[in-house]
C-alpha cells in the first residue's frame, strides 16, 4: 500500500492507494475515529452497488458500525438537485445526525453527489472517499463537491474535504474499457500540467496501463495523486494556483453541458478540451509542438481529440459563459507552455476560441 498525505493544517488527511483495502475498510475507519454511535450512508450507483456495496457494508457492520445505504442512477445526470434530495431523504430515514459520516463508494459522479450531501447536510457531517475508477483518482482528492444545473456543469458545490481516500485498485479492474480510458485522460493530465518526466513515463507504459497492470497503475495513481495533493495543499480553495487542475476544463465542461450529460464521459471531454488548450498556446505564440505531443499521446490512450460534427460552435461558446472559469465577460484559460508546463491566461480573446472550436470541428 502507498500512502500520502493532503497538508491541510488541522484539517489534513491521508489517501491510501493498494489492493483490497475495502476488505479491511471497518479498520481504516476506526483509525479515523468514524463514530460507531451514530449510523453512517454509503452513497453508491447502481454500476458499482452490484460488486462493492455488500462488501463494504458488512464489513464496517461486522466492524460494529450502524450501515445505511442510498443507490443511485450511473451517471452524470445523478449530479443533481433532484438527486442530491433523494440522499438526503435517505439521509433521513436512516437517521443521520451531526456525527454521522457519509461514505462516496463509485467514481466521480458519486464522490461529488455524496460529498456535496455531506457538506449541506446539518450544514457538514464528515465523508469518507472510497473511489472505484480511475477518473476517481482526481475528483476525490481535493474537497471540491458539486452537482450540475442543465446549465452549467458543478454550479451548486461547495469546498468539503474528506477524512480520508481509500483507494483499492482492486475495484478497477470491474470497469469498462471506455471508463479505462476516459480515466487516464485525468492522469494524462496530471503530467501535462506539472511533470514532463512523468508524461514520458505514461507514454512508454501506455499498454500497460490500458491493461490494468498493478504495479504500472498503482505508480500513475500515486503520482497523479501526489500533483493533486501538492496543488490542493498550497491553494485549497482556487484563489490561484489550483486553477492549472482545470486543464482542458473549459472547453470539456462546455461541451459535457451542451450535450446533456449524456454522450462524452467527462475525461473524454477534457481530452478535446486539452488539444484546444494547446491550440491555443499556439496562437499565444508557443510551440506546435505542443499541441502534436499533447494529441498523439491522447490518440496513443484512444481518446477522443475532437469535437463531434453535430455540436453547435455558438452553443458550446453560450455554455462557456456559464462556467465557474468565465470572470468579468472574459474567457480565462489553462494554457500549456511546454509540456509539463501551464499558465492561467484570463484574457484569451472570444474570436481565438471560436477559431479553435470550429478547427476542432472541421478536423474531426
Amino acid at each position: 500500500m502507498k500512502q500520502l498525505t493532503v497538508e491541510l493544517g488541522d484539517r489534513s488527511y491521508p489517501i491510501y492507494i493498494g489492493e483490497r483495502l475495502l476488505h479491511d475498510a471497518a479498520s481504516f475507519f476506526e483509525r479515523h475515529e468514524i463514530s460507531k454511535r451514530s449510523p453512517l450512508l454509503i452513497v453508491t450507483d447502481e454500476r458499482v452497488a452490484p460488486h462493492y456495496l455488500q462488501l463494504v457494508a458488512e464489513n464496517l457492520r461486522a466492524g460494529g458500525y450502524r450501515v445505511a445505504t442510498s443507490v443511485v442512477a450511473a451517471g452524470e445526470k445523478s449530479k443533481s438537485l433532484a438527486v442530491l434530495e433523494k440522499v438526503v431523504t435517505d439521509a433521513l430515514t436512516a437517521g443521520l445526525d451531526r456525527k454521522s459520516t457519509i461514505v462516496a463508494l463509485g467514481g466521480g459522479v458519486v464522490g461529488d453527489l455524496a460529498g456535496f450531501a455531506a457538506a449541506s447536510y446539518m450544514r457538514g457531517v464528515r465523508f469518507v472517499q472510497m473511489p472505484t475508477t480511475i477518473l476517481a483518482h482526481d475528483s476525490s482528492v481535493g474537497g471540491k463537491v458539486a452537482v450540475n444545473h442543465p446549465l452549467a456543469k458543478n454550479i451548486i458545490g461547495a469546498f468539503h474535504q474528506p477524512e480520508m481516500v481509500l483507494y483499492d485498485i482492486s475495484t478497477l479492474k470491474t470497469l469498462p474499457e471506455r471508463d479505462i480510458r476516459a480515466g487516464l485522460a485525468e492522469v494524462i493530465k496530471e503530467g501535462l500540467i506539472w511533470d514532463r518526466e512523468f508524461v514520458e513515463w505514461c507514454d512508454k507504459n501506455a499498454e500497460k496501463l490500458l491493461a490494468l497492470d498493478s504495479e504500472a497503475l498503482q505508480h500513475a495513481l500515486y503520482v497523479g495523486c501526489c500533483v493533486k495533493s501538492i496543488v490542493v495543499s498550497q491553494d485549497e480553495r482556487e484563489s490561484g494556483l489550483r486553477a492549472i487542475l482545470n486543464l482542458g476544463h473549459t472547453i470539456g465542461h462546455a461541451l459535457e453541458a451542451v450535450s446533456a450529460y449524456d454522450e462524452l464521459q467527462h475525461g473524454e471531454a477534457i481530452s478535446i478540451g486539452m488539444v484546444g488548450a494547446a491550440m491555443l498556446s499556439a496562437k499565444l505564440g508557443n510551440p506546435p509542438s505542443i499541441r502534436e505531443e499533447t494529441e498523439r499521446l491522447l490518440r496513443k490512450f484512444g481518446l477522443p481529440v475532437r469535437i463531434p460534427g453535430h455540436m453547435d460552435v455558438d452553443a458550446i461558446l453560450s455554455a462557456m459563459t456559464h462556467d465557474k472559469k468565465f470572470k468579468e465577460g472574459r474567457m480565462v484559460f489553462v494554457i500549456p507552455t511546454e509540456i509539463g508546463k501551464v499558465e492561467i491566461n484570463e484574457n484569451v480573446p472570444v474570436e481565438w476560441v471560436r477559431e479553435v472550436l470550429e478547427r476542432l470541428k472541421e478536423e474531426a
